[in-house]
């Protein structure tokens, strides 16, 4: 690439794992630099129980299915991102597959995340995809981020029958972007190398 690399992109198949290596990565760069200030969120699955009755020893678990998604933030704060669950409140919210997207308590919370603060030195962004982008200040948030000198640990869902969001594109198309694609034989050795990568970011601003 022509410009020094300032983030780092994860992509993948859905259930790959790049939420895990976010946070394992993340977990990597805190025991090298115990006090880095970091920013952002990251999303994940919720899931409920399928349950089955029909003896008098009561319920039994059946296997899991997933009912939506949740953003969270590196603190621990937690709001809804999309649901199967219908309702009056919900039936005009757009939709990804089966999930009702809730973009205002999407935007409650990650967008503050973007906001650049005094001695921030990583922001995560997991993920930018199809249910964030239903927030039309979520792009330009992260457009205001990668203008800045802090480095990037983002993932990104890869294209669809060969094609790309074109938010998705953009980022994975910036010149500052180093991008990995994770599959299941090297999810579990490419930590290090991120981590490293990262750090090198880091350690040069």
């Amino acid at each position: 690439m022509g410009t020094p690399a300032k983030g780092v992109l994860l992509t993948g198949p859905p259930g790959i794992g790049k939420t895990t290596l976010v946070m394992r990565v993340l977990e990597s760069l805190r025991a090298s630099k115990p006090n880095l200030k970091v920013q952002g969120f990251y999303t994940h699955g919720n899931y409920q129980l399928l349950m089955a009755s029909g003896n008098h020893i009561g319920e039994i678990r059946q296997g899991t299915e997933r009912v939506g998604f949740e953003v969270v933030t590196l603190d621990g704060r937690r709001e809804s991102l999309a649901s199967t669950s219908v309702s009056a409140g919900t039936a005009r919210w757009p939709s990804v597959g089966k999930y009702k997207v809730d973009v205002a308590s999407f935007e409650f919370l990650a967008l503050p995340e973007l906001e650049v603060r005094e001695g921030t030195e990583l922001f995560i962004i997991d993920e930018v995809g199809r249910m964030e982008l239903f927030s039309s200040s979520f792009f330009p948030a992260v457009l205001e981020v990668l203008k800045t000198n802090i480095p990037i640990l983002a993932t990104i869902p890869i294209p669809k029958f060969g094609r790309d969001i074109p938010e998705v594109a953009r980022l994975r198309n910036h010149p500052g972007a180093e991008v990995y694609t994770l599959n299941s034989s090297n999810r579990d050795n490419i930590r290090e190398q991120i981590s490293t990568q990262l750090l090198n970011m880091l350690n040069i601003r």
